[in-house]
């Protein structure tokens, strides 16, 4: 009968990246499989500090990494890298892949990952109709897992607050991404101030709105003189213009 040998890949070292393991036939045994795990889970865990920079708000990370599949049959490998494939994030539902790096075949094997961050988040107090205005009344903060979707977190009040649900928001919901739009304040048609600030000066005047006017929004408006300019809605009757 062949023999079937691993050699751990953390051995007595412990050593962290790109250590070696060799394989002389068979499917993969339970220690390496274990090995390639914890492997993952140390490349994810130094992978945590720029993650949690790139986020405008402290969270907590929790990493579950997931197993390799024992069935496989891999070549013997002198060298095994973690990777991110391109595309995919360190956020929510991803896989780490594991390549050979030396040995006779270059394989490439991955692992499922999941992220988990936690941390505070503005979160529907009751249900919210769609079409209603967002005010500070209808939510409350809690501690949600951002990365449990794909969308943005909306932890910024000046983001949500006195706009309109896009669709119903339920109770429990934080608050994330394409849940709100800004609210409409003028129809086509209505007359606008219009505001246009250059270079050391500033001139209003008045103005017909050629489009709706949605808050921090592009809206166009037909002056006086029947020239027809855009400018970004302030309120229910203010326009600016940059010059």
């Amino acid at each position: 009968m062949q023999r079937r040998t691993w050699v751990s890949i953390l051995g007595k070292t412990a050593c962290l990246l790109g250590c070696a393991i060799f394989l002389t036939g068979g499917t993969v045994a339970a220690q390496v499989i274990d090995d390639f795990q914890l492997l993952a889970q140390q490349w994810v865990g130094g992978a945590m500090g720029t993650l949690q920079s790139d986020q405008n708000a402290p969270l907590r990370f929790e990493v579950r990494v997931g197993k390799l599949d024992s069935r496989l049959k891999l070549a013997p490998c002198g060298k095994v890298e973690p990777y991110l494939a391109p595309g995919s994030r360190l956020w929510g539902n991803s896989r780490i892949g594991l390549q050979c790096a030396d040995g006779v075949a270059r394989w490439n094997v991955s692992l499922p990952v999941t992220i988990s961050a936690f941390g505070k988040a503005w979160v529907i107090r009751d249900q919210v109709p769609a079409g209603a205005r967002l005010m500070e009344a209808d939510v409350v903060e809690a501690e949600v897992d951002w990365a449990s979707e794909s969308a943005q977190i909306l932890r910024d009040p000046s983001l949500w607050l006195g706009q309109v649900a896009t669709r119903t928001l339920h109770a429990g919901q934080p608050l994330r991404q394409g849940m709100v739009r800004p609210a409409q304040v003028f129809q086509a048609g209505t007359q606008v101030r219009v505001i246009a600030k250059g270079a050391g000066f500033e001139v209003s005047s008045d103005a017909q709105a050629l489009s709706g006017g949605f808050v921090g929004q592009v809206a166009r408006v037909r002056m006086e003189n029947g020239r027809i300019a855009s400018g970004v809605v302030l309120d229910a009757r203010t326009v600016k213009i940059e010059l």
